[in-house]
């Protein structure tokens, strides 16, 4: 519905050109920042992790991104540069950290009044001619500027932690995928091994069945071993190929042959674990899904207030017109447009944006509560799988160790067989393989719980750990 009003405001005697410049002013103040929001993304990550994301855009940057990959790639990877490499070539990561530029184009948007509209009318009939001219403006997108720009800054603040939360990620993925990657090829080694002792085993035995010095049974028991053995090995292998392939994926590198070394083993184990005060109290503070959902109910709040505020009046547009007739002078004024509440009061708006503030604060609790409780049991997990490895390094491997010794000036002595010095190494490769498993399990492990305090808690790789695991425990029931 469109209302005209008499007032004792003057308009006509401002041009619509002073009235338009007026208003550019007032909402031309709302421009883009140098750095896109990355320079906060850098530190709450730098803080988190030790290391920032890059967010690349320009041709000059992708080289300088490649160059800085090639260097990286030239000596085995560690953890710290894998993720390094992830940070800056992750295709996936880019695509995140482009949602920046959205949010901050909306809040840029907001601060800027809608473009004004323009009509124009000609009416002629009996050799007179009527021309009507309008320029509108949106009056009450105007008020509302610092109102929509409060909460579009506020979207703009939970994008920066987004943002973080998805280099976080990647951090803790990336990590993830390199110990996995380097536990599988160590793995695939030491099950080549096995197969090497197995292969050797089976050959003597069928020597000594064929002069009559070896019984059916257990000649049929070493060939058996040998030929689980060669099935082992295969899937060490492919359980190496399929860790591998995660870690490139997540570098974003297009393939994997010859394009970067992996170290022949897993780190060694730190002399102490972590001894962190108050994870729970340093979750909520530094856990950006729990900084998110606090961003969140502010913006809600925030955006229930604009509600309340335009819940009457939904649209008011002013504008400056002027008509024309034959024979007559032009006649200038002005023209508000409002939208009426005969049908729609605004209370379903209100009641919406109330039910999705206390929709916004549940979920705030319920991430706390979650939070506090992965904390826990990640820390729980960090300790047993170091207490566990540091077991098989301390106590097992050693005492394998040893009576592999023993057994081997048994047999330099006559006393044991080769058979029985056969069957002994594989028991030592059984439990060297326990042990690598548990060494990832701790590096991991450790990778999950900066997660679940730094982060939005673990996200297993589904597949991985398994099918590594699952390679180290038959030799030993042999």
């Amino acid at each position: 519905m469109r209302v005209l009003f008499n007032s004792h405001i003057r308009l006509q005697r401002r041009s619509p050109i002073a009235v338009l410049v007026s208003l550019a002013l007032l909402s031309g103040c709302a421009s883009f920042s140098a750095d896109g929001g990355m320079n906060d993304v850098a530190a709450l990550t730098k803080d988190r992790t030790g290391q920032i994301a890059q967010r690349t855009s320009t041709d000059q940057e992708r080289l300088q991104k490649d160059k800085t990959v090639r260097d990286l790639l030239s000596r085995p990877l560690t953890a710290d540069s894998a993720v390094h490499i992830a940070l800056i070539n992750n295709p996936g990561l880019q695509a995140k950290l482009s949602a920046l530029g959205i949010a901050e184009s909306d809040l840029v948007q907001a601060g800027r009044m809608r473009n004004p509209g323009f009509s124009f009318g000609r009416l002629s009939g009996g050799g007179d001619v009527e021309i009507e001219r309008s320029v509108t403006f949106d009056l009450i997108g105007l008020l509302t500027i610092p109102l929509r720009s409060g909460i579009e800054k506020g979207r703009f603040e939970q994008a920066k932690l987004q943002a973080a939360m998805d280099v976080v990620a990647l951090v803790s993925e990336t990590r993830r995928a390199f110990f996995n990657a380097v536990a599988a090829q160590q793995t695939a080694m030491f099950m080549e091994q096995a197969r090497e002792s197995a292969e050797a085993g089976a050959e003597l035995a069928l020597a000594m069945r064929k002069v009559g010095n070896w019984n059916k049974l257990d000649t049929a028991r070493e060939q058996m071993f040998y030929a689980d053995a060669i099935a082992q090995v295969a899937r060490s292998r492919q359980s190496a190929v399929s860790s591998r392939e995660h870690l490139t994926r997540t570098l974003g590198l297009l393939q994997s042959d010859n394009t970067f070394t992996l170290p022949s083993k897993l780190p060694d184990l730190p002399k102490t674990t972590m001894e962190i005060a108050d994870l729970e109290a340093q979750a909520m503070q530094k856990r950006l899904d729990v900084q998110m959902a606090k961003r969140d109910a502010e913006a809600t709040a925030s955006a229930l207030g604009l509600s309340k505020a335009t819940r009457f009046i939904n649209v008011i547009d002013a504008g400056y017109m002027n008509k024309s007739e034959t024979g007559k002078s032009r006649s200038n004024g002005y023209e508000i447009s409002i939208e009426l509440p005969l049908f729609d009061w605004g209370s379903a708006k209100s009641a919406r944006a109330e039910a999705l503030y206390m929709q916004s604060v549940h979920r705030t609790t319920d991430i706390a509560v979650r939070a506090r409780s992965e904390v826990r049991k990640s820390y729980a997990a960090y300790r047993n799988a170091y207490d566990l490895s540091a077991h098989y390094r301390d106590k097992l491997v050693p005492l394998r160790k040893q009576i592999s010794e023993e057994m081997l000036l048994r047999y330099n002595g006559m006393l044991a067989s080769v058979f029985e010095l056969l069957a002994d190494a594989r028991l030592q490769i059984g439990a060297v393989n326990a042990a690598i498993s548990a060494q990832r399990d701790y590096w991991i492990a450790e990778s999950d719980l900066q997660m679940a305090i730094n982060g939005s808690g673990v996200a297993p790789i589904a597949g991985v750990a398994s099918s590594a695991m699952s390679t180290s425990a038959t030799p030993a029931e042999h």
